[in-house]
């Protein structure tokens, strides 16, 4: 299984454009212009003749984080494989966002800094063979929404979205409450919007389970892992004098001798020639939107980068906050009985722990999965997507093993554990340290945490045996300790 998972996945994140034909439909509704809806927009644009996204955020929306994306003013990362997919379908999208001032790091990685429990830490150089495009996340998304609304198919229609419309076992369109409106009457035909394919890209908040379970369908389980995230973000004007590293990454355990908790902060040089650095605490440990509480978590909890930064540096703006109380995943493909004409995307599916950036890569990944579905020869929009919702499965696993692995490491979370755990935890140890002085580990890591690969291809028998070699040819001449 995890061979045939790893596999589908490289078929899922490829770069290559579709090829033609699929399946065709006179009108598809998209709810939510979020990452996740714009991207499916993208998509359906190729097989439907006209694609409505439902956005309570009026299109004319491009300066700023929207009042539907809370996090929006935090740090975000668009992982490697996100790039490749904005690529896929905006075809010279790196270019043209590096040319309005999106960042491109030196790819010998000279100037990104990785830090364990205070010391940095280097691993072995490798050749990157993908695109890495840095901005903020209002930035990224202005530029996907101005593109997508771009095709002359797509139109964004501003509204919030109220329920489903109902035709036997099918879903048959949208009912909405268009902006301005009392929503006295959604009775009214205008506030209602036909559909041969709906899309859910509501986020966490989505409501498609509540209308389900009150149109007599099952609500798709769904699965938590209690994370309790609280992290506050500033911005501050680049000045070269303070330090030439454009990248850095801090990751703290807890220590049960002196009781400091775990934390996890980072800084990247973003457009307009700007930092964006923030810093994280779990639990009762919150940061505030007091300057002088962040300033003095920059000095004392972080290494020095982060407080010469804080205290050298001109800060723009005001400290903004976030609180992510857990992971969790709509598991739609354990579902027996679904309706045919709606899938779901995006964090309406699955939505992790920020701090490891999956967040918009995984959408992108989503719109494609929902590209094979519908160029599949046995697809057809009569019945339910349970196609679509087996390829975003693999994804969503990608994405989950990753970041609810490192997460079981925090003090404070307390399980599900995974079958398997212990020793799990003993192979990705030993990965990780392999990937210090070797480059084909190194690079094999990197492209799993960037989401170009599945983590079950780190199981390969090649792999595994590579790196015990190693670590047995490191332990006979008594160089490293035995991973923990």
């Amino acid at each position: 299984m995890s061979g045939s998972q790893a596999r589908l996945f490289e078929k899922i994140a490829t770069g290559l454009p579709p090829q033609g034909g699929g399946v065709t439909m006179g009108q598809a509704v998209v709810l939510g212009g979020s990452m996740a809806g714009l991207l499916a927009a993208r998509v359906l644009s190729e097989h439907a003749d006209e694609v409505l996204i439902v956005e309570r955020d009026g299109s004319e929306v491009d300066q700023g984080p929207r009042a539907g994306v809370p996090q929006g003013s935090q740090v975000h990362a668009l992982l490697p494989a996100g790039a490749v997919q904005l690529e896929r379908w905006f075809p010279g999208f790196v270019a043209e966002a590096v040319a309005l001032g999106a960042v491109t790091p030196p790819q010998d990685g000279s100037r990104e800094w990785f830090y364990i429990d205070g010391r940095r830490r280097v691993t072995a150089p490798i050749d990157q063979d993908w695109p890495v495009l840095v901005s903020t996340r209002p930035f990224l998304e202005a530029l996907v929404r101005r593109k997508t609304l771009a095709a002359p198919n797509i139109r964004m229609v501003t509204g919030q979205a109220e329920g489903l419309l109902w035709e036997g076992d099918a879903v048959v369109g949208v009912r909405y409450r268009p902006a301005g409106a009392d929503g006295a009457d959604l009775a009214d035909d205008a506030a209602a919007l036909a559909a041969d394919l709906v899309v859910d890209a509501m986020g966490r908040s989505s409501r498609l389970s509540d209308w389900l379970e009150q149109a007599g369908w099952p609500r798709p389980p769904m699965r938590r892992m209690p994370i309790r995230l609280n992290y506050a973000t500033a911005v501050f004007r680049h000045d070269p004098a303070i330090t030439d590293v454009w990248n850095a990454v801090s990751v703290a355990a807890a220590d049960p001798q002196t009781g400091a908790p775990a934390r996890i902060g980072g800084f990247t040089l973003v457009e307009d020639q700007r930092w964006i650095m923030l810093v994280s605490g779990y639990g009762e440990d919150r940061p505030s939107r007091d300057t002088k509480d962040y300033l003095q978590r920059c000095r004392t909890d972080f290494p020095a980068v982060f407080g010469d930064i804080a205290e050298r540096a001109e800060m723009l703006g005001e400290v903004v906050t976030y609180h992510q109380s857990d992971s969790r995943r709509r598991d739609f493909h354990l579902l027996r009985r679904f309706p045919a004409g709606l899938v779901a995307a995006g964090d309406s599916v699955a939505s992790f722990n920020p701090v490891y950036g999956q967040g918009m890569t995984s959408a992108a990944l989503h719109a494609s999965c929902l590209s094979a579905y519908l160029h599949a020869t046995d697809t057809t929009l009569t019945d339910p997507a349970l196609g679509y919702f087996a390829l975003v499965r693999v994804v969503v696993d990608a994405a989950w093993q990753v970041s609810t692995f490192a997460d079981l490491a925090l003090p404070h979370v307390d399980g599900p554990y995974p079958r398997g755990y212990r020793l799990t935890r003993w192979v990705a140890g030993l990965l990780f340290e392999q990937s210090v002085t070797d480059t084909v580990t190194s690079e094999r890591m990197a492209r799993v945490t960037t989401m170009l690969a599945h983590p079950d291809s780190l199981a390969r028998p090649a792999v595994l045996l590579r790196a015990l070699r190693l670590y047995t040819k490191e332990r006979s001449h008594g160089s490293r300790k035995r991973p923990d």
